[in-house]
């Protein structure tokens, strides 16, 4: 048994859920995380074209694909990228890391993507843009923001459905097992024994697997646990193995895919609709503060992914938020001084104001 003591919980489950949809090989799938993106281009594309459509947005509607696909790739994919290399990999492991091996940059598998960076990325991308089509840089990014919590929303389910970014452990009455937990640094000792123990329950299935991580001296930890998930899936009593072996924790990714994506989705969108003649800006700035705030309280039930800005009291999810206050505070302030964001007057696909 497990030297694991567990909370008493009136209801919890032990996250088995498959990453992938369909495996085309066994080297390539396709993923949950991918058709996240995916769907928040196409949300983003076709409520754009709405927005443009009732003249709620300065860009022309046959110009809103075009925007979409730069969009994605110089803000989301490249700032969100570099962003989690300046904001994570190299303060954790040195600039010498990416100096060594500067194609550590393009390794995506090896690494994730940064929010905080992505925002920032399409911040920079917009501006640029805005410039060469002659539109108002912050009329661009009011239609932005308004449709880009969505992208965050379906990435938050898919870290949800892989199992990964999870909560910190709950003593309350419900809550998840999460048994990537187990990967974690300083849990070897409680991941080699709990596949032991699993491997005892199939063996049929583990064997093989339980094998090649003691030959490979755990550097197959990964593999193995892969394996025992997909196992789960066909026998129960797998997953009561490991549920004896991971702690109860709250399931941060659904908590966040509510406040940073569906919440703050509905409030820009009412926002929008409601005050048809806001000033360029005040709508990208109440995305900049409502996210700062909803990341801010998230961020008390998610468990910490990189190290502490100060142990045990602000993360570094928080600390890159704070910033956004500020950001957010200027973008208000200007769109509240300028004149209205109204499309009325405008021509040849310039907006009259610039608002900013």
């Amino acid at each position: 048994m497990s030297s694991l003591t567990n909370v008493h919980v009136l209801g919890t489950w032990v996250h088995n859920l498959k990453p992938e949809i369909v495996e085309i090989s066994d080297t390539f799938a396709l993923r949950w995380y991918g058709l996240a993106y995916l769907a928040g281009f196409i949300v983003g594309y076709y409520g754009l074209k709405w927005l443009a459509r009732k003249e709620l947005w300065v860009v022309r509607p046959e110009k809103v694909a075009d925007f979409i696909a730069y969009a994605a790739l110089f803000g989301v994919f490249l700032g969100g990228r570099l962003g989690y290399v300046l904001f994570y990999m190299i303060p954790e492991n040195g600039i010498r890391y990416v100096l060594n091996d500067p194609l550590v940059i393009l390794q995506v598998w090896k690494g994730g993507m940064s929010s905080h960076g992505g925002i920032l990325g399409l911040t920079i991308f917009t501006y640029f843009y805005a410039r060469r089509s002659g539109y108002s840089w912050t009329g661009v990014g009011d239609g932005l923001v308004i449709f880009s919590p969505l992208g965050i929303f379906f990435g938050r389910i898919a870290n949800f459905i892989n199992g990964e970014l999870y909560g910190r452990v709950t003593s309350a009455g419900v809550g998840m097992k999460f048994p990537k937990e187990l990967l974690e640094e300083g849990n070897e000792d409680r991941f080699r024994n709990a596949m032991r123990e699993v491997v005892e329950a199939d063996p049929e299935r583990l064997d093989a697997l339980w094998d090649g991580y003691l030959a490979s001296q755990g550097k197959e930890n990964g593999r193995l646990l892969e394996g025992v998930l997909e196992a789960s899936r066909e026998n129960p009593a797998i997953g009561e193995v490991l549920g004896n072996y991971v702690q109860v924790r709250h399931p941060s990714q659904i908590y966040q895919a509510l406040l940073e994506g569906l919440g703050l989705f509905v409030i820009l969108l009412v926002l929008r609709l409601r005050f048809r003649n806001l000033g360029h800006g005040v709508i990208t700035g109440a995305f900049f503060v409502l996210y700062a705030t909803f990341r801010i309280v998230a961020e008390q039930f998610r468990e910490p992914d990189s190290a502490w800005v100060i142990e045990g009291f602000l993360t570094k999810g928080q600390f890159y938020s704070i910033f956004m206050y500020a950001i957010g505070a200027v973008f208000v302030v200007a769109g509240l001084k300028g004149k209205t964001g109204s499309l009325e007057g405008q021509s040849g696909g310039k907006s009259v104001s610039s608002g900013s």
